[in-house]
């Protein structure tokens, strides 16, 4: 499988999907994306940009979800043109499907929604790739259930994205397993590193995080086999609008680049 001009599985070198968690305006994507490309071109990895122009599932009722989905869109559109890389966008109902396509290489299937047949179904059917994040609550094998609501609209061009599994109150667990048994089921898997080491509704009306696991989780996901590695990344996530306990700094993504290749290259022997 190719996305536009990087093939991602099939034994091909990792693939790295990362950008900011949401649209937050046009200069911090224009400047988080030339940082990602520039990186990504010295160690010659392929990659995948990804922001959400909107963000759908908030803990509070009053956080940010965004600047607005025609204005978000025009921003990512803009990145495909003129800094020329692949995007990755999440959508959320039916209707949105047509527009993300138009300014998206990869329609993303958020992981409480990984169910919802109406919303596969059009993402399928706008012949963009998708990717389906396997719910905090879903069996991986499950996945093939999901996988095949977008295989029968005649598009195969899926992905399966592991980011964790609910585990008690406020907190996930990774089941490496999972990487292996999504594999098995015939479609390229992503590792979702930042999300992994998220602490769902932990914090005070938000979602707290540990990312200080975002490298080992990462490494120990590529060791077990994954065909792409997923990390959002932000120049201060403090002050993040979205996800800010748990996106990566993003002058810490040339070590992370480093440390997942490393592994990559033993393992596949390369």
């Amino acid at each position: 499988m190719k996305i536009r001009n990087v093939p991602i599985g099939g034994g091909h070198p990792l693939v790295l999907f990362a950008g900011p968690c949401v649209v937050e305006n046009r200069e911090l994507v224009m400047k988080t994306a030339l940082a990602i490309r520039t990186v990504a071109e010295k160690y010659g990895i392929g990659i995948v940009f990804k922001s959400s122009y909107v963000k759908a599932n908030r803990t509070s009722g009053t956080s940010f979800t965004g600047i607005g989905m025609e204005a978000a869109l025009k921003i990512l559109q803009e990145v495909r043109k003129e800094l020329d890389l692949p995007v990755m966008t999440d959508i959320h109902t039916e209707g949105e499907a047509s527009a993300a396509a138009e300014a998206a290489d990869v329609l993303q299937i958020p992981a409480f929604l990984c169910r919802q047949t109406s919303l596969l179904q059009a993402a399928g059917r706008t012949g963009r790739i998708v990717n389906i994040k396997k719910g905090q609550f879903m069996a991986p094998e499950d996945m093939a259930f999901a996988a095949g609501k977008v295989a029968a609209t005649g598009n195969t061009g899926i992905l399966l994205t592991e980011r964790g599994t609910t585990f008690g109150y406020h907190n996930l667990v990774v089941d490496m397993r999972s990487l292996v048994i999504m594999r098995g089921l015939g479609y390229p898997v992503v590792f979702d590193a930042t999300h992994s080491v998220q602490l769902p509704g932990g914090g005070t009306g938000e979602t707290a995080g540990e990312p200080e696991f975002i490298f080992p989780l990462a490494r120990a996901a590529v060791a077990v086999g994954c065909d792409g590695i997923f990390a959002e990344v932000h120049p201060d996530p403090p002050h993040a609008l979205s996800d800010a306990a748990s996106q990566l700094r993003l002058d810490r993504l040339d070590a992370f680049i480093a440390g997942c290749l490393a592994v990559d290259r033993a393992v596949k022997g390369v």
